[in-house]
């Protein structure tokens, strides 16, 4: 690992300040970022501590409205009588995405901006166009068993490896942000770029930009919510397809239902075809089937990953079931 320096700023304006430079990174639990620091993929020549900003808090509004600052630890965010009570899917999907230990430091920001875990971007000996544009993508060739069957392009096949990200997908959150420009706000659906020719681009976030909270919108629906991911491994590990879902129903009827997969796309997905073909229809394993087909239609596995189709299918399924079981 390189020297590099090191400040703790007391306010957002000021952390926002020293990141000017495309070489500064800012610096919170540090579960991401030090791996990739040590791996040489991260270079960073000064880290921005933001630890110390007032930003570790979990309140309800007048409207009902929950905000989540991006200081909270994933820890206390799972734990929280607020989160597992109204959104139940969001508490799942914490616990279900690292250990004790890492949850202890991970914070909501930093969680939504961790990268990849590609082996090929993770080591600098290879090529990789998100690391070093248009040096390749051998991933397609490659080891690409668990990554993108959705949204991937020539130059990227990458995977978003967050499951809170997921759960807030579903959960239509919207991210406040600080950058240069002031204080304004980024629904989640918009914080992520797809690849294209551009893989090293991967959020839509001005240079600089620094997280400051999430919104969850009031959903009474996200009581009845689920999380499930699917792991090589029953212990700590990264999924290999996951779903977070919310259902409405009235009767025999799906009123709504909110729908959203994970280690699918370089983004979390947002299964709006799914969603679309689930309002207003019935309340049956055939239906929740054929909503999943209708929205992995457009899904291009490759060679090692299209084992992910009736997994995720599976999964929709399964999920789905049981919340109207529930009902």
């Amino acid at each position: 690992m390189r020297q590099f320096g090191y400040e703790r700023p007391e306010y957002a304006a000021d952390a926002v300040a020293l990141a000017e430079r495309p070489e500064v990174r800012y610096l919170a639990g540090g579960t991401n970022l030090v791996d990739l620091m040590k791996l040489g993929v991260e270079t960073p020549d000064l880290l921005v501590d933001v630890s110390a900003l007032p930003y570790e808090f979990v309140q309800e509004d007048l409207d009902g409205l929950v905000r989540i600052g991006a200081g909270v630890r994933n820890s206390d965010l799972a734990a929280h009588a607020l989160i597992r009570s109204r959104y139940p899917v969001l508490a799942q999907a914490v616990l279900a995405g690292a250990s004790g230990q890492l949850r202890n430091m991970a914070t909501v920001g930093g969680n939504l901006l961790q990268r990849t875990r590609c082996v090929y971007f993770q080591d600098v000996s290879k090529p990789c166009n998100k690391r070093m544009p248009g040096s390749g993508c051998p991933a397609r060739k490659g080891d690409h068993h668990n990554l993108a069957i959705l949204g991937a392009s020539d130059q990227c096949i990458a995977t978003n490896p967050s499951d809170m990200a997921v759960a807030l997908t579903a959960l239509d959150a919207v991210v406040h942000v600080q950058d240069h420009a002031g204080p304004h706000e980024v629904p989640l659906a918009e914080l992520y770029r797809l690849p294209g020719s551009d893989p090293q681009r991967e959020t839509t976030l001005a240079p600089g930009a620094l997280i400051t909270a999430v919104d969850l919108p009031t959903l009474p629906f996200a009581r009845r919510s689920r999380y499930r991911k699917a792991r090589e491994r029953a212990s700590y590990s990264f999924a290999i397809g996951s779903v977070a879902a919310a259902l409405d129903v009235e009767g025999d009827v799906v009123r709504d239902v909110r729908l959203a997969f994970g280690a699918v796309a370089p983004v979390p997905w947002r299964a709006r075809t799914a969603e679309a073909a689930l309002v207003g229809g019935p309340v049956n394993e055939e239906a929740f089937r054929a909503a999943a087909e209708a929205e992995l239609a457009a899904a291009e596995p490759l060679r090692d990953n299209a084992y992910k189709v009736p997994l995720i299918t599976n999964l929709v399924v399964r999920t789905l079931a049981e919340l109207a079981a529930g009902s």
